[in-house]
């Protein structure tokens, strides 16, 4: 700690402790707001792919019901992107420390830089997640609809469903990168 004025009263300097800069409290809110943006953003492209397809498998399937079990391929691939989310949101939340109690006080593990890199890691993969998914289930009910009407087409959709999905898949890759950064130790 800095040292003591002259008449022996605490400076600011000296009443913010160590911790307050690198380890501050508020540390953990955003990590788990990571994992919780990962978790939402990615089930919310997911839900969307899934609607969005939906439609598309029922108005097709009413003119063309032996198409439906391989027009449900984008349906299937729209729930892999909620498992992308799910996957980001473990991972992120099993990352984070809470304070132990050390000589009566409670002393903070987790760094603010672990908090960000966290944060960071669960909005890129979520919002990867919610495109994806949209762009999934956009294609997913056009292209179905089209299947029904010349089912010559599924190899194409299936194409264009898997480029859709790698969006997801470089989310899930990038988060998982930027939540494995160091983020130091808080100081002792």
């Amino acid at each position: 700690l800095p040292p003591l004025q002259s008449d022996s009263t605490p400076t600011m300097a000296s009443i913010v402790d160590m911790y307050s800069l690198s380890c501050p409290a508020s540390a953990p809110f955003f990590g788990y707001f990571g994992a919780a943006a990962a978790m939402f953003l990615a089930n919310l492209g997911a839900a969307y792919g899934t609607a969005k397809s939906g439609v598309g498998i029922s108005g097709m399937g009413v003119g063309r019901p032996d198409l439906v079990m391989k027009a449900l391929i984008p349906v299937v691939m729209a729930g892999v992107v909620g498992i992308y989310g799910l996957i980001i949101a473990v991972i992120i939340s099993t990352k984070i420390k809470a304070p132990t109690m050390t000589d009566g006080t409670m002393q903070p593990q987790y760094t603010l830089f672990a908090g960000a890199s966290h944060l960071a890691a669960g909005l890129a993969g979520g919002f990867s997640g919610l495109a994806a998914g949209m762009a999934i289930g956009v294609v997913g009910d056009i292209g179905t609809r089209a299947l029904g009407q010349q089912p010559k087409l599924f190899v194409g959709m299936i194409l264009i469903l898997i480029f859709a999905e790698a969006l997801g898949l470089y989310g899930l890759i990038v988060a998982l990168i930027m939540s494995s950064a160091g983020g130091g130790t808080c100081p002792e």
